[in-house]
């Protein structure tokens, strides 16, 4: 049957999508059809004129292609004859006719179907394709001595043919090639350049069967007295000889000599050779092989004993301190002390010889730097690997809930690797790197085990000159690493953890120190950030305020970074314009490069206020002021509590206004007042959780005001818990607290009595700016926080006298 296109002649037929079994025109082999739309296409073309057009797909592993995933350039072929397999399959004798390309495609289902046109290839006679054509019949004779397969039908039409285009179509059928190359030759229109092509390919195939049976040649002796699997490992050998890689007892003489260059502990260079014995018994092409080497060159590669010998300088570690941070003063000082226990250790440890006793010298404890971000608790670490002349390592915690990810993976496991405690060892190159665990509050758990439990023994000084990973399956000495560990809460970290943490925590910066750091760090880092000249540019110190007051409000100094790095960007961007050569920023710029005002100057109300009071919180992030409101209005007594308010404040509501039902004469109220009335408790910001009981103060303080009517004042900040007797009981957070109310601009703060003693950990500047006063009972807050009526300025407020008080 013939049913051939004309050269401008369009049709549309099915569409058959073939894996990599194409046919080329003017021939003809059995083809396998499964696919339902391929059999549809089958079925179709057999109901009309039986032509369809076969086109390779892309990528032949895709059992259902779309149109995008086939090629434009296919075969349009007869169907000779068809016969249906047991499951279904169709085979048919397919016979091409003419290369044809497809313009569009009409449907996809059930069955693809396209419109195609004729594709003419350009045909000469030629000496040069006559030579080439001679010298493919030849190739192809050669490898058939060499044990090639080839029907028989397709040699005769090769020896026959006399048609240099149907001889080029005959052998691409026979040449071993990948499915992209057999596209290509069926793409190629030129005679020549496609018989260039196939020369090569010839080429390529007689050179691997001639290696192939010299190979066969060389191992049929080895053959004869082993097994298969005996043969193949030979034959590959063989190759890698061929191919020129190194030999297998090159590799294991490395290796040899890499365990005895490492220094290993006896028990591990013991675990090592007993690993490489097994490599030198095990062939190379058993898989098991590549997991033994990647063991052997964890082993080798870790640094068993390397160690930066850098003495400690207790005068240069001070001085790296404070030339890489400004503050932060008694945590400098407890780091040097730590650093001087580590000097007297070793001189007192030391032998005769001036050598240092490595099992008597442990790490005195473990440091936890508490507090919130941007303070420099990352930055601190790195300071101290400067000071001690160490290498720095970082691994963050944060999201970690896989065990496996501290411990390792057991090497049973496809890819197992150590954990992240020796891969940082060997990133560091030494034994006893500053090794910082980041964000260790922000551990997680889950069925995969608990990390915080497998940092129980690496963080503990007992234990850890003997940690085990899962992979290494052998000891590591970690006793000599310095580990600090940051966190910004102690509250998730598990007890036993906590246990064996030295924790010190870092607190907010003061407004004095922010413009300090800014000054001597911050615009200096920001101007060489920029390309700017420190010498030409630079800002003003009343700039470098009104960024800290009015465009950063946080307990470190990222914001306040980001903000002096958004000016000297602004700057920048005016000298490329050529606008400036050089820039002294002032009060004025600042608020044209960023804009109005993020923060008021004031924190504060404006005005006294009834039944609202200013309170001091603790956050993750520092010290923040928060305002208690109250107010009243006709009811049944009922108490409302909103805010997002955690179980321990609304109890504090409870016991507050216990307190004042209890007191009520004392305040001048009925002894029903409550059951005519509502009282309604807020806390602004209701999308911000909020809970403890340190409110206790500016609750009772609020609701009484707001009873009494007499305003609160508004430069008070106030904080304790409050007991059902009127006490206030000592709470935490003194400093973030008070550098927060400094921070808002309040004048006087009311604390604890028992807190009297954490006035030591506030910076000067703080306490001479601020009046503290320290009460013991809810009676000596409200004497300080309510706005007084003149005539009653100077009266003392007790619980005997309160009612004449408020009855005024």
């Amino acid at each position: 049957m013939a049913f051939l296109l004309g050269a401008s002649e369009q049709s549309i037929l099915p569409v058959v999508a073939v894996r990599d079994g194409i046919i080329f025109p003017h021939t003809e082999n059995v083809l396998i059809f499964g696919r339902e739309k391929s059999v549809g296409a089958i079925n179709s073309a057999q109901a009309t004129n039986k032509m369809v057009v076969l086109v390779m797909q892309k990528n032949s592993n895709q059992d259902n292609p779309t149109t995008e995933e086939l090629y434009q350039v296919g075969v349009l072929a007869s169907i000779e004859k068809t016969v249906v397999g047991e499951k279904g399959e169709m085979n048919a004798l397919m016979k091409g006719q003419e290369k044809v390309r497809i313009l569009e495609y009409t449907k996809d289902d059930p069955y693809f179907e396209a419109k195609v046109e004729y594709v003419h290839d350009t045909v000469v006679d030629d000496e040069e394709v006559q030579s080439m054509v001679k010298h493919i019949s030849g190739q192809i004779k050669h490898a058939i001595n060499l044990g090639k397969t080839v029907d028989f039908v397709f040699l005769m039409n090769i020896l026959n043919i006399n048609s240099s285009l149907d001889f080029s179509h005959q052998v691409a059928m026979i040449i071993d090639m990948k499915p992209e190359e057999k596209q290509g030759l069926l793409e190629e229109s030129d005679i020549k350049k496609r018989l260039a092509l196939q020369v090569e390919y010839i080429d390529r195939e007689v050179k691997i069967l001639e290696l192939e049976q010299n190979i066969t040649n060389r191992t049929q002796k080895k053959f004869e007295q082993g097994m298969r699997e005996t043969f193949l490992r030979e034959k590959m050998k063989t190759i890698e000889e061929e191919l020129g890689d190194k030999d297998e007892k090159q590799d294991l003489k490395e290796y040899d000599q890499k365990i005895k260059k490492a220094k290993m502990p006896k028990e591990v260079e013991e675990k090592a050779i007993k690993e490489l014995k097994r490599l030198a018994q095990m062939s190379q092409f058993n898989p098991e092989s590549s997991y033994i080497r990647a063991y052997l060159d964890w082993l080798v590669d870790l640094p068993w004993s390397v160690s930066s010998n850098a003495k400690i300088q207790i005068k240069k570690s001070e001085e790296i301190l404070d030339e890489d941070h400004y503050g932060l003063k008694k945590i400098k000082e407890r780091i040097l002390e730590y650093l001087a226990v580590i000097q007297l250790t070793r001189e007192k440890n030391s032998t005769t010889k001036g050598k240092v006793d490595k099992k008597k010298e442990r790490q005195p404890t473990i440091l936890c730097f508490v507090g919130p971000p941007g303070v420099g608790k990352t930055s601190l670490g790195k300071s101290i690997a400067r000071s001690l002349g160490r290498k720095f390592v970082k691994v963050s915690l944060g999201g970690i809930r896989d065990e496996a990810e501290i411990r390792g993976h057991r090497r049973t496991y496809v890819g197992a690797l150590p954990g992240r405690i020796i891969q940082g060892i060997k990133q560091a190159g030494t034994k006893n790197p500053v090794f910082m665990l980041d964000e260790i509050d922000k551990v997680g758990r889950d069925y995969r085990g608990d990390p915080s439990a497998a940092l129980l023994e690496t963080l503990d000084p007992e234990q850890n000159n003997a940690f085990s990973d899962n992979y290494l399956e052998v000891p590591f000495d970690l006793s000599d690493v310095f580990f600090i560990t940051t966190a910004n809460i102690l509250d998730t970290i598990p007890e036993a953890l906590l246990d064996r943490l030295e924790v010190i925590h870092f607190p907010g910066y003061t407004e004095d120190e922010k413009f300090r750091i800014a000054r001597d760090y911050l615009v200096k880092k920001q101007l060489e950030a920029h390309s700017l000249d420190p010498k030409k540019d630079d800002i003003t110190d009343e700039a470098v305020r009104t960024i800290i007051r009015r465009y950063s409000r946080e307990a470190g100094v990222r914001e306040l970074e980001r903000q002096v790095a958004t000016v000297w960007r602004k700057v920048a961007r005016e000298v490329v314009e050529g606008k400036i050569k050089n820039k002294v920023v002032s009060e004025e710029d600042v608020k044209t490069y960023l804009g109005p005002f993020k923060y008021s100057a004031s924190m504060i109300e404006e005005k006294d206020t009834v039944g609202i009071t200013t309170g001091l919180a603790w956050t993750q992030a520092g010290g923040d002021i928060l305002f208690i409101e109250v107010s009243t209005m006709p009811g049944k007594g009922h108490l409302t509590l909103t805010g997002h308010l955690g179980d321990v404040m609304k109890e504090s509501c409870q016991a507050a206004l216990s307190y004042v039902r209890s007191h009520y004469e004392a305040f001048g109220l009925s002894k029903e007042f409550y059951n005519k009335i509502d009282i309604h408790v807020h806390v602004p910001e209701g999308a911000v959780p909020k809970d403890g009981p340190s409110a206790g103060v500016a609750i009772t303080t609020a609701m009484v005001s707001a009873l009494s009517k007499i305003p609160v004042r508004r430069d008070v900040a106030m904080t304790g818990e409050i007991t059902l007797r009127g006490r206030v009981l000592e709470i935490g957070g003194v400093k973030e607290k008070v550098v927060a109310a400094h921070r808002a601009q309040i004048k006087k703060v009311l604390l604890p009595k028992d807190n009297e003693k954490d006035l030591a950990d506030i910076p000067q500047n703080v306490l001479k700016d601020l009046k503290f006063v320290f009460v013991g009972h809810i009676d000596e807050a409200l004497k300080e926080a309510l706005a007084w009526p003149k005539d009653k300025k100077d009266k003392k407020f007790t619980g005997e006298s309160a009612a004449k008080n408020f009855s005024a």
